[in-house]
């Protein structure tokens, strides 16, 4: 369900992920992205992790505030953002160049003044360099805490993955390690700061219309879930302790949910395709994270 409403909508474009056949992706089948990317869960608690860090950031967020449907229609932005993800991962290399490409020309009319003056640009290398790092940072901490443990050497390779992407966006000096990455939060936390229009995201997303009525205290439980993935010291900066507080027993259920959701297989998913299109069993990423999380013998 949480795939379907992230990624599918009468409005959204179509991207193939089939073809051309034998294709190759900007990342490998066995890289680590393609493991992370291939869960919902992941993905929508990392994804709002890194919004909040984006909208933490004053230019980023008059940008995405004034010129993005985040305020009048969250979910079709969040259906966008996805779909995006899914093809610069796991589309044909140059599917995903030419949607990447529509993507710069779209950020080169974007530019105005923050209410205080700062001027920017949608454009900026620096400013993509902090909306590629803080999407990194939401998806990868969101696997590693909520779906499976990542060691120190597969953050390090999902972070030097994301590099030919990132430069295809036009980010100058992505990370290519997480100690990189460390040091990028830590030069930019000082630009950061809490704000009236982050609290005014999380209410929207706490109403969002994600799972029927019965389920929607689900929202807030996710969304405490990617609060609590800031960095400590960005939490305090903006405010937000109170709202990062998950007892254990949810934090336990959504680890059960991101490790049971993991173990599925869907045909229609763009990570299936992606292995079919390259000649490769359907099941080739459920079949391949068993091993890697099965006991040694």
């Amino acid at each position: 369900m949480l795939r379907e409403q992230l990624l599918e909508g009468e409005d959204m474009p179509r991207i193939d992920f089939l073809h051309p056949a034998g294709e190759s992706a900007l990342a490998d089948p066995d890289s680590v992205s393609w493991r992370i990317f291939r869960n919902p869960l992941a993905l929508y608690i990392g994804g709002v992790t890194a919004v909040l860090l984006e909208l933490a950031e004053p230019r980023v967020r008059s940008g995405v505030w004034e010129y993005t449907q985040f305020r009048t229609d969250p979910l079709r932005r969040m259906r966008r953002t996805g779909l995006a993800a899914m093809a610069t991962v796991y589309a044909a290399r140059s599917v995903s160049e030419g949607m990447i490409e529509g993507v710069g020309r779209m950020h080169g009319r974007i530019s105005g003044n923050t209410p205080d003056g700062q001027p920017y640009r949608a454009d900026d290398p620096e400013l993509l360099r902090w909306v590629h790092a803080t999407a990194l940072f939401g998806f990868m901490e969101a696997y590693h805490h909520y779906v499976i443990p990542l060691s120190q050497e597969e953050r390090d390779a999902f972070i030097a993955e994301g590099v030919p992407a990132a430069r295809l966006y036009g980010a100058t000096d992505p990370p290519t390690s997480e100690s990189e990455m460390r040091e990028l939060f830590q030069r930019m936390e000082p630009s950061l700061e809490k704000s009236e229009i982050i609290d005014e995201f999380l209410q929207i997303m706490g109403v969002i219309s994600l799972f029927p009525r019965p389920l929607r205290p689900v929202n807030r439980w996710l969304l405490a879930a990617a609060v609590s993935l800031l960095p400590k010291s960005i939490t305090q900066r903006l405010g937000l302790e109170q709202k990062s507080c998950l007892p254990a027993p949810i934090r336990a259920i959504l680890r059960w949910t991101g490790a049971t959701v993991n173990r599925l297989h869907l045909k229609s998913a763009p990570a299936t395709q992606a292995c079919l299109r390259l000649g490769l069993p359907a099941e080739y990423l459920v079949e391949g994270q068993s091993r890697r999380t099965s006991p040694v013998k």
